[in-house]
């Protein structure tokens, strides 16, 4: 696949032009990564805009005991870098990335795109639009961490990523939430008692959304 046809599956891009389109490939790579592979690690610096094409990345953090921090999933059509300056040419890195799946990302020179499209105020305001959109998953984070207990926590992920929930193992779902496999198998039996989902071959389907919701609504969001 060509650079050019990589860049118009990316929905951040779609007010481009053909010929912006063309510019845009030629300060821009593909690469493709496989499973289980680490795209960087926290405190790494990077001169490259990472978006992802295909596939999926965990973004989480170690704690002193070397424990994994789940923090969130980049899913592809999303970008991956986060930024604290549109002024500084390198990337610093908060967090450690690895792909879950084999996986595709665009890799674009972040100074050249800052001199030939966001000094043009092009792309300008789609990049801040997914800015915001990073802040207010930080406050979800900071929410499921610090203010959610089990059942709001187990709620937020079954209305925010019922699809990714269904997808993995009870451990892993535990492991992500930070919570027990005893405490999850709890919330969701009393989820059910409520008539809020039901568990059919082990896939959860949301049967009260409003009941669901109000589960965590209004607990520190």
């Amino acid at each position: 696949m060509r650079i050019q046809e990589t860049i118009s599956k990316i929905s951040f891009f779609n007010s481009l032009s053909d010929e912006q389109i063309d510019e845009m490939s030629s300060i821009s790579n593909v690469i493709n990564y496989p499973k289980d592979s680490i795209l960087y690690y926290e405190s790494d610096s990077l001169n490259n805009l990472l978006f992802l094409v295909k596939g999926l990345i965990k973004i989480y953090k170690v704690d002193k005991f070397d424990n994994d921090i789940f923090l969130y999933h980049i899913y592809e059509n999303s970008m991956i870098s986060e930024l604290i300056s549109l002024r500084n040419d390198e990337i610093y890195c908060f967090s450690n990335a690895e792909f879950t799946e084999d996986s595709t990302i665009l890799s674009i020179d972040f100074k050249k795109f800052q001199e030939l499209f966001l000094s043009k105020n092009i792309l300008t305001m789609d990049l801040m639009e997914i800015l915001l959109e990073k802040t207010h998953q930080l406050q979800c984070i900071v929410n499921r961490e610090l203010v959610f207990d089990a059942t709001a926590k187990v709620a937020f992920m079954l209305n925010q990523d019922l699809e990714m929930f269904n997808k993995l193992k009870r451990q892993e779902v535990s492991f992500m939430l930070h919570i027990q496999p005893e405490t999850l198998s709890r919330v969701l039996k009393r989820l059910v008692r409520n008539e809020t989902i039901e568990i059919e071959s082990g896939k959860v389907k949301i049967i009260n959304k409003e009941e669901l919701t109000s589960t965590f609504r209004g607990v520190g969001v």
